[in-house]
């Protein structure tokens, strides 16, 4: 049986639906919040980008997968393919929250290679480690980094 990382999370900002977008969307910025973003080839958030992932969570490996936009609706919606050592899709909403915004992050993600089959299957709890690792310290650094000057 494969091993699926299935993940719904909700994250609360304290800035409007568009100015989160206009953060979330500096693909070219990506790199600097993120250290463990080893490699990144990207150059926009819109419908039918692709971009080249290396990620590198506290495990004794990278992860390597390519990410497809599927669909894009900007500032509220971006839905996602993955194919590479990860593959799945996850889908990204951005809501007005209040005097805020809620994005809301659901994925449904598996191992893509034999390999990393064999450990997440030996390891679940190792697996779901790495993935809740990568989006609550994302979510984390996304705050500290892209949001700093914001009011």
């Amino acid at each position: 049986m494969a091993v699926r990382v299935r993940s719904d999370r909700q994250y609360r900002f304290a800035l409007p639906p568009e100015r989160l977008w206009e953060r979330m969307s500096a693909v070219d910025e990506y790199r600097t919040w993120w250290p463990w973003l080893h490699q990144l080839e990207a150059a926009e958030f819109v419908t039918g980008a692709r971009w080249a992932c290396v990620i590198q969570p506290p495990l004794p490996y990278a992860l390597r997968f390519d990410l497809r936009l599927v669909e894009v609706e900007a500032p509220t919606l971006a839905v996602a393919r993955l194919d590479g050592d990860i593959v799945g899709h996850a889908r990204l909403d951005v809501t007005q929250a209040g005097d805020g915004a809620q994005a809301r992050l659901v994925s449904d993600l598996a191992p893509g290679n034999r390999m990393l089959r064999a450990v997440a299957g030996l390891a679940r709890p190792v697996a779901r480690y790495g993935h809740d690792w990568v989006l609550d310290t994302g979510a984390r650094q996304f705050r500290q980094h892209a949001l700093a000057l914001e009011p």
